[in-house]
């Protein structure tokens, strides 16, 4: 391959935090919910020392897509470098570099470096290429600044919970019934209706209208991952008005005796929000308080259908 044939860019962005805490956030792949808004799930397929290779579920121009790409880490020079396993044409090649560096005290610049090839080297594929990785290093490292930031300044607004139950019956039945999410507006009192696509196996796209406790519906929409029976991954992309993120995963386990189901949901507040919900001098207390509450009575409802449904079938 010629010299010419390889391109190189880089994008850069100074944020209002720390270099060793932006390093930090994005060399843990579980963040990148949180910090990337396309990012729906990110899975670890293989670990050795600073070495990984991850899958990354992600959303492009509004449809749900996934790749692989191997990450070497470096926290004592806080880079870390990236390569595309399969390229999606008319990309030949593509990896890169993330740079942290200080830039006094709570403050650092991102690099987001960019090396790429296109199939046969085509004149106009590359200028395509051009166009999206400039779009998307952009927007990027726009939403990496923002959401660094929100969390450094407002860690109280972000929270993490979990539900559990144990069933007497077995992992796969139970996963089943949370996979098969086309079915809960049959099978879950809370769901009014349910509108479910796959269009790739493991990747599903999930809108539905679900009751609250006073009678009222809202809707919802999220992406989903499911994994192999032993977890289901989500992002929610259509949020309430108390929330800025709302991402979460179920998890199923087997055991001697049967097996355990969980539902984790991690939620980031909207704070100007608050009051105008929840009533004037309302705070943060109060609406993680209303927020668990709410999630929390959908999850142990599903939870609780799912462990009947397992039970049955034994």
């Amino acid at each position: 391959m010629s010299a010419s044939e390889l391109r190189e860019v880089e994008h850069e962005i100074t944020i209002a935090a720390p270099a060793a805490d932006v390093y930090r956030l994005i060399a843990d792949v579980a963040n990148w919910p949180r910090i990337f808004p396309p990012t729906i799930y990110v899975d670890h397929l293989e670990r050795s020392g600073d070495e990984e290779l991850i899958r990354i579920w992600a959303t492009a121009n509004g449809e749900p897509k996934n790749w692989t790409s191997r990450r070497v880490l470096d926290p004592g020079a806080l880079r870390i470098t990236f390569r595309q396993q399969v390229s999606t044409p008319p990309v030949a090649s593509m990896g890169g570099t993330w740079i942290i560096e200080p830039q006094g005290e709570g403050t650092s610049r991102v690099r987001l470096l960019h090396d790429y090839t296109a199939v046969d080297d085509d004149p106009a594929s590359l200028t395509w290429i051009d166009e999206a990785v400039d779009r998307n290093s952009r927007s990027e490292l726009a939403a990496l600044k923002t959401n660094v930031e929100l969390a450094a300044a407002s860690a109280e607004l972000t929270f993490s919970f979990e539900d559990t139950v144990e069933v007497d019956g077995s992992a796969k039945d139970v996963y089943d019934f949370v996979n098969e999410a086309g079915l809960w507006s049959e099978r879950l009192p809370h769901v009014a209706t349910v509108r479910l696509t796959e269009d790739s196996p493991g990747l599903q796209t999930l809108e539905m209208d679900t009751r609250a406790k006073d009678g009222s519906t809202h809707t919802t929409r999220s992406y989903r991952v499911c994994l192999e029976g032993r977890k289901i991954a989500y992002k929610q992309t259509t949020l309430p008005a108390l929330m800025n993120l709302h991402t979460g995963y179920w998890t199923f386990t087997d055991h001697g005796t049967g097996s355990t189901a969980s539902s984790q949901h991690t939620v980031v507040l909207r704070p100007e929000n608050i009051e105008r919900i929840l009533g004037p001098g309302a705070g943060v207390a109060e609406a993680r308080e209303y927020v668990r509450s709410a999630l929390s009575t959908n999850s142990r409802a599903t939870l609780g259908h799912a462990k009947a449904y397992a039970e049955a079938r034994r």
